[in-house]
């Protein structure tokens, strides 16, 4: 009796068969973009009821005041664990979710060492950034470059953030619609707009609380459904020893990479030096997170929300880290990448899940909603920050009579539904471009460079000028764009190529186009080695580590806005306010200006001094 063998399954029907996502699952998904509207509905009843109240009692331009400050800031009444939330909620984007397992799968896990740099990173937020912005009770971080600068920093910073939010949140939008296309096959194109316009609702009427709150709810979400992955996936390929096992055998695991080459993907250098200035761009100097910072009412809630912030980070970056191994424990023998049953780098966590969880009903679901929390978080903290800095920095300042209460309202909206249909309609550029994780941190530096080092100038060294600094954020602009375009340029045609960690397409058990095999592109020298490498040639700046990118454009600013203020001869330290030095510089002028006042015809000779260099 001859025994007839099935034929193997072809890649793309296999994909199709996964897509089974059924109403359970849609019914789970919907769920969460309801209790997120909902939420929205609430809290714009509830400013409504505040601003009737205020009219009530004749408050005039307080109740502007007030009713701004409650949109933009939350009354800066607001408690710290729903803030620590937004704030996490609002950090971990989908980038993040499915970003970083992509990034471990391909490289290893080197790039986890990036958590020392979170640390230092609150160490700089507690002690020189947060005491300056707190005191002087701001709702927008870029009215202080007009305190400590001149209103031109100011409208130089707002653009920066508004050009930042453009290269930024397009593909927070997108990177969701690649777990929802893995899952259920639907375009991106469709389903974006659809959940967009949910965002847009719910900011639109609701302003900061409604949008700390579905943090809130969108946070619990993430975390469930990343557990929900983790412990399935780690029952079904054998238990943790076996993901340790194999990311060991391959170098997945590796010690910290102590090499001195700046184009190397990852070393320690790049993740520690570059990391901070990464972290601080993204959480000391942005509108989206000092927003919330500020809208609790003390500086010492404000340090509390910083450290379990960065503890709650820590924890899910270490999830989505070893979720990365488990993607390559769980496809070790069938490389998903090299067969196409996953199209995009992006797709490897959604395709895990809907491999381990489309079984059970609905727990698909769970996953994609999760996926989408942390995009909608990210795009509704984004959107509310749009329109502080918008009302603030542009509308205010050039407007010459006060805005009424409902023109306020007004501009606020309209804002965020501006930005939030320009953010859908750029996600058709995203989809040409690279790898989410690496191409969000290199774009941003574009931007995030310059204000990096113009906010460190403001608050560290009084000897910088507005002319000096306005000189290197644009001199910083411009290299940054330079760099950002080359090196994506480079990475599209091919000239510019990292190399991944060992993978095989030995043991898949379905056709695909090619030949099965292995492939160890890297030595393997007992877990430690160079995690990646460029095409070969003669240096090119703009092929050093991408995390560099921020810190280079931070120190360029910094350099040309200090040797410029030097040379002008503009630097005045008895004409700078202190309250907008960090402390302990602050302590530094006021002792000088001290011993300056004890010292007889100093400020007599000083005055001629001055009069001498004019």
């Amino acid at each position: 009796m001859v025994v007839e063998i099935p034929p193997k399954m072809h890649v793309e029907e296999l994909r199709a068969s996964l897509q089974s996502f059924g109403w359970p699952d849609y019914l789970v998904f919907c769920l969460m973009l309801a209790i997120c509207a909902v939420i929205g509905i609430y809290f714009c009843l509830q400013l409504r009821s505040e601003s009737r109240k205020q009219k009530a009692q004749g408050k005039g331009a307080e109740e502007l005041a007030s009713s701004a400050a409650s949109y933009l800031v939350g009354g800066r009444q607001m408690k710290v664990f729903p803030i620590t939330m937004s704030l996490i909620s609002s950090f971990i984007s989908g980038i993040t979710l499915l970003g970083t397992p992509t990034e471990v799968y391909l490289y290893g896990a080197q790039y986890l060492y990036i958590m020392g740099s979170l640390v230092l990173m609150g160490f700089c937020m507690y002690y020189f950034f947060l005491p300056v912005f707190h005191e002087l009770n701001l709702i927008s971080t870029y009215k202080y470059l007009e305190q400590r600068y001149n209103r031109s920093l100011r409208l130089f910073g707002s653009v920066m953030f508004i050009v930042a939010s453009l290269l930024w949140l397009p593909i927070v939008i997108y990177v969701p619609a690649i777990a929802f296309n893995q899952a259920t096959g639907v375009n991106i194109h469709v389903v974006t707009p659809i959940v967009c316009l949910v965002c847009i609702f719910y900011t639109c009427i609701g302003g900061l609380k409604a949008v700390v709150w579905t943090d809130v709810v969108q946070t619990l979400i993430m975390f469930g459904a990343m557990a929900l992955v983790l412990i399935k996936g780690t029952l079904d390929i054998g238990g943790p020893g076996v993901v340790w096992q194999r990311a060991r055998e391959t170098a997945r695991l590796e010690r910290p990479n102590f090499s001195t080459d700046l184009t190397e993907r990852y070393t320690f250098f790049s993740l520690v030096l570059g990391g901070v200035a990464h972290w601080l761009k993204s959480n000391a100097i942005s509108q989206n997170m000092i927003q919330r910072y500020l809208s609790l009412p003390t500086l010492r809630h404000a340090r509390i929300a910083i450290w379990t912030f960065i503890a709650g980070v820590l924890a899910f970056i270490l999830i989505c880290g070893y979720t990365g191994l488990l993607i390559y424990a769980t496809y070790a023998q069938c490389d998903p990448l090299v067969t196409k049953l996953a199209q995009r780098n992006d797709q490897l966590l959604p395709l895990l899940v809907m491999e381990t969880l489309g079984k059970y009903p609905g727990l698909p679901g769970v996953f994609v909603a999760g996926v989408f929390s942390a995009a909608l978080s990210s795009l509704s903290t984004g959107l509310n920050s749009l329109s502080a800095v918008v009302l603030e920095d542009f509308v205010k300042t050039f407007r010459k009579a006060p805005l009424t209460e409902r023109q306020t309202a007004f501009v606020m909206r309209s804002v965020v539904v501006v930005f939030g249909v320009l953010f859908v309609a750029l996600v058709f550029a995203v989809e040409k471009l690279g790898a989410v994780l690496q191409l969000t941190i290199t774009l941003s530096s574009v931007a995030n460079g310059p204000l990096l080092g113009i906010f460190t100038a403001g608050v560290m060294l009084p000897w910088v000028s507005s002319r000096g600094a306005l000189l290197g954020g644009f001199s910083s602009l411009l290299v940054m764009a330079w760099m950002c375009v080359s090196a994506q340029r480079d990475l599209v045609t091919g000239d510019l190529v990292y190399r991944r960690k060992p993978y095989s397409t030995m043991g898949c058990n379905y056709t695909f186009a090619g030949e099965p095999g292995d492939f160890a592109p890297l030595p393997l020298d007992g877990g430690f080695g160079s995690s990646t490498s460029s095409a070969g040639g003669p240096f090119q700046l703009y092929r050093i580590s991408y995390l560099y990118f921020t810190l280079f454009g931070a120190l360029v600013t910094i350099v040309v806005a200090l040797v410029v203020s030097l040379l002008l001869r503009e630097s005045d330290l008895d004409a700078v306010d202190t309250r907008l030095l960090t402390p302990f510089v602050r302590r530094w002028v006021e002792r000088r200006r001290h011993r300056r006042s004890q010292t007889p015809g100093s400020a007599h000779k000083s005055k001629d001094l001055k009069e001498t260099l004019t």
